[in-house]
């Protein structure tokens, strides 16, 4: 496709594609041959001509109940022309207050204390600070360390950078937070083509023992921790490693904070990953599913007692926590935040996801017998498989999403590795001509 003639605005006049610097896409060669998404429908995206794209992960982890529901967008509708905009420094509105209750019932007992943003980056930061002011408030504001891992994703700014163990992320932006030190990561040879938790690599959470013995156990404010690292490839974490990390950091009074903005809201076949592992966190961040990707949102799950903590050190009259943002809990994401758990409690989209599971990893566990497939992992409706590199890391990845694309299904791939994160709404068929697909150009690549 021409990149001169691929966009159109809305009277059909071409459009240059010279302004938008689009983020994480090699720019120069998408303007050479451009992508484009024109609508989205159910489980599929359709391009400028009409061609389907079945869409094998959910956009971007974001769009669980399928593209285009109407109830979100009336509801957001209808918010607009309500209530647009509040600001939610010193003034309230009442679905911001709402949300944060539904949200709270889905949480463990006491982890119910809801703070907005707007992103999963944002989410990550203020988790940080959140951790940093509790320390503050019980007199150990020595702790400012953040331990996380090896190949983990916690969003894009400097926080969320530092803490973050993808080298591409971070190779460009120079030190960025000093005091973020990273455990190994868990992806092991041992557990390959392991479906569910690996059997082993449970001691791989003794890093964060030596981190401790190193550093201090009274100097770590919070370990971070994706309980499936998402963006990265989907790495399914070995059986008892969550539960030795939620000891270690009870022995030293580190918080525990469970990165959920890709596993929240139903992809383990669980409301979150925390209730799949039997392991509660001090807090939870979350994002992308919140509003079934409709809206910009995010938010941070805390434990009562540690808000608790930061409240009852400030004094009387005084603001608890001065950190926050302008679109923190912005109605009409409220509104597309309610509608979508609307939607996912009343067509029981979290039991979907769980019944799905087994269909879904059997179908991707089939590609095993092809041989550049390397390992293939995954947990309820989220799935993961390596190809061997071919010239420079990531060559093969990249090809193989961009024929895939051509082949009329849209993935996300990391590198060499393929992330595959089905609707819950995707019926049987859809992820048989899926995998279909994958067979096809993974045999032809």
């Amino acid at each position: 496709m021409d990149g001169s003639t691929a966009i159109k605005a809305r009277d059909g006049t071409p459009v240059a594609m010279d302004n938008h610097w689009m983020p994480f896409t090699p720019n120069r060669a998408f303007r050479a041959e451009p992508a484009i998404v024109a609508r989205a429908e159910g489980v599929h995206y359709f391009d400028p001509t009409g061609r389907r794209i079945l869409d094998g992960s959910s956009g971007l982890f974001t769009t669980p109940a399928g593209h285009g529901r109407r109830e979100i967008a009336e509801a957001v509708g209808r918010q607009l022309m309500e209530l647009d905009y509040t600001p939610s420094f010193l003034r309230g509105h009442p679905r911001a207050f709402e949300l944060a209750g539904r949200i709270a019932r889905l949480m463990p007992p006491g982890l119910d204390r809801i703070f907005f943003a707007n992103s999963g980056s944002e989410a990550v930061d203020s988790a940080m600070k959140i951790a940093l002011a509790y320390h503050r408030a019980r007199g150990e504001g020595q702790r400012q360390i953040f331990v996380s891992r090896e190949r983990a994703y916690h969003g894009v700014n400097f926080g969320g950078v530092a803490l973050s163990g993808m080298v591409n992320n971070r190779r460009t932006f120079g030190i960025g937070l000093p005091s973020a030190v990273h455990m190994r990561h868990t992806h092991i040879p041992e557990n390959r083509f392991s479906r569910g938790e690996g059997e082993h690599g449970a001691d791989l959470a003794e890093d964060l023992a030596r981190v401790a013995a190193t550093h201090g156990g009274e100097s770590i404010a919070a370990v971070f921790v994706e309980p499936v690292a998402g963006s990265t490839g989907v790495l399914v974490p070995p059986k008892g490693y969550l539960a030795r990390l939620r000891e270690i950091c009870d022995r030293h009074g580190i918080l525990l904070v469970f990165d959920e903005v890709i596993t929240g809201f139903g992809r383990t076949g669980r409301a979150f990953a925390t209730q799949a592992f039997g392991v509660t966190p001090d807090l939870i961040t979350m994002a992308k599913a919140i509003t079934n990707g409709a809206q910009p949102m995010s938010a941070v799950a805390v434990k009562r007692a540690v808000c608790d903590v930061v409240m009852n050190a400030a004094p009387e009259g005084g603001v608890e926590l001065f950190h926050g943002y302008t679109w923190s809990a912005h109605p009409a994401a409220c509104a597309a935040a309610l509608a979508a758990l609307d939607i996912y409690e009343g067509e029981l989209l979290f039991e979907r996801a769980a019944q799905m599971s087994a269909y879904f990893l059997d179908q991707l566990f089939a590609l095993r017998d092809i041989p550049i497939v390397t390992d293939i992992r995954g947990i309820g409706m989220l799935g993961g498989f390596d190809v061997a590199p071919m010239g420079n890391p990531g060559q093969r990845g990249h090809l193989l999403q961009r024929r895939l694309f051509e082949e009329g299904v849209h993935i996300k791939t990391t590198g060499d590795a393929a992330i595959v994160a089905p609707a819950f709404v995707m019926e049987a068929g859809e992820i048989d001509r899926m995998c279909e697909t994958f067979r096809t150009v993974l045999k032809a690549l």
